[in-house]
């Protein structure tokens, strides 16, 4: 009994030994080799700007960050007595390095605002950087630095990733350069609003402001995302951070690189998920599905066959759980590509073949270093393109100019990116130069009424040229 007893001490003892033996990974390894393939971001603007405030670099970017994302300004961070002073407007971020030739992959966000881009590297040489091209729609955007032979990172899958693994992030959170945080895989194909074209990886990895378009690593050391957004009430990490898949950017990343710009596939609908009201008026078991809501006139879908009220189930036999999937799914397409489609239209399975066209220039966010530079802002911060045929066709209008980019009192006062302008002051606009020359005639804190065109309505916003 004695020796029995023993024995099971003996076997119960192991047993913990061995659960104590289970320890967390070890990034030092990745942190060390792979830290030089990491590089800082500085967006240096070419105008200046008065400061009341004297900040530090921790500060701006602090500030920067609260910009991006909308929230409030910050209190406590206006020392008593500070003097007037005139500084460069100032963006950071991180970025990694693709290949040994001086190409870096980083996110849109980080240098959409224009302006000089200073690229600096572990061992503490900079470089300005070409902006080779951008594409808003996934946040991707490609860079090109006069080097050669550099670190280059490891690309992995981000098709065999699984939620709960481990996964690394090195960046420069609020400027401190090469700093690694760790945490897990929280959840993969994660949709967020307004960003259709890309199945998140999330994670509660901490993930600051700078730490934007940097790479996330999996214990092999190899990149399987790029840190790209926070959910956050504070500013600071809470936990939820959000990362595009390495395939997805890699993918957009060839196509600036090659044809400096993103091509993708269309079919002219418009769509909406489906409620549980809605799947029991159509007589569905569950809320799978697309909803088309509208079809364009002599688009794809029309010609494949569409109506407004099917719901897409498969597109090119992809399921669509919900409908944030089906826009993926066809942006990745190839035009000219004829692909199935299994719709359900009164309660019936329908299987059509639909010929994916191209997305249309208006409808892009891709765009150039040639296109960068003509996206000027004029004095009350509208930045302006011309309407393409086929806008003035839908809005059945000959004149107009598509907002392309907005700050400043126009962004205050409500106008926003996809708005059209029609009317300034109840005289018709022609064309950006003739707008902007006009403009400059009004004086300094004058008020001008702008007539708008968005989604299918008209609407006045008051302007107040501040400079």
């Amino acid at each position: 009994m004695k020796r029995y007893s023993f024995n099971l001490f003996l076997l119960i003892l192991l047993f913990f030994s061995n659960v104590h033996a289970v320890s967390l990974p070890d990034f030092s390894v990745i942190a060390e080799e792979q830290g030089n393939t990491v590089v800082n971001i500085t967006v240096l603007n070419d105008e200046q700007v008065n400061q009341n405030i004297r900040l530090s670099r921790e500060e701006e970017q602090l500030q920067e960050f609260f910009k991006r994302f909308g929230i409030p300004g910050f209190p406590g961070m206006t020392p008593p007595g500070s003097e007037q002073q005139k500084k460069p407007i100032s963006g950071t971020g991180s970025g990694f390095i693709i290949e040994d030739d001086g190409y870096i992959v980083t996110n849109a966000h980080v240098i959409s605002q224009g302006g000089s881009v200073i690229v600096k590297l572990k061992d503490k040489r900079e470089f300005k950087a070409e902006v080779v091209g951008l594409d808003r729609r996934t946040d991707v955007a490609l860079l090109k630095i006069k080097a050669k032979n550099l670190p280059k990172v490891t690309l992995g899958n981000s098709n065999n990733i699984k939620v709960g693994q481990w996964v690394a992030a090195i960046g420069s959170p609020f400027g401190l350069e090469n700093t690694m945080t760790v945490g897990i895989i929280s959840a993969i194909n994660r949709a967020l609003p307004q960003e259709n074209f890309v199945p998140f990886i999330q994670t509660d990895v901490a993930i600051n402001p700078g730490n934007s378009g940097g790479p996330l690593f999996d214990t092999n050391g190899h990149v399987i995302g790029i840190n790209s957004q926070i959910y956050s009430k504070t500013g600071g990490s809470m936990g939820l951070s959000f990362a595009i898949p390495i395939d997805v950017a890699i993918d957009v990343a060839d196509q600036l690189k090659t044809n400096g710009k993103v091509i993708r596939g269309w079919l002219g609908i418009v769509i909406q998920e489906i409620t549980k009201e809605l799947s029991e008026s159509f007589g569905m078991k569950n809320t799978n599905g697309a909803l088309v809501a509208g079809v364009e006139k002599k688009s794809p879908a029309s010609k494949g066959g569409l109506l407004p009220g099917d719901v897409i189930l498969k597109f090119n036999n992809n399921i669509i759980n919900k409908s944030s999937d089906l826009p993926r799914y066809v942006g990745i397409t190839k035009p000219n590509t004829t692909v199935p489609v299994e719709i359900l239209r009164k309660g019936k399975i329908i299987s059509l073949q639909i010929k994916v066209g191209t997305m249309p220039s208006n409808q892009k966010v891709a765009s150039s270093k040639n296109e960068r530079k003509q996206n000027k802002f004029n004095r009350v911060g509208i930045a302006l393109q011309k309407l393409t045929p086929e806008q003035k066709k839908r809005i059945g209008r000959r004149n107009g100019l598509l907002v392309s980019d907005v700050k400043g009192s126009a962004a205050s006062a409500g106008i926003l990116k996809g708005d059209i302008i029609l009317v300034v002051n109840n005289t018709p606009v022609k064309s950006i130069q003739s707008f902007n020359k006009d403009l400059r005639k009004i004086p300094e804190g004058k008020v001008i009424a702008i007539l708008l065109y968005r989604n299918g309505d008209t609407l006045f916003v008051p302007v107040k040229v501040t400079k």
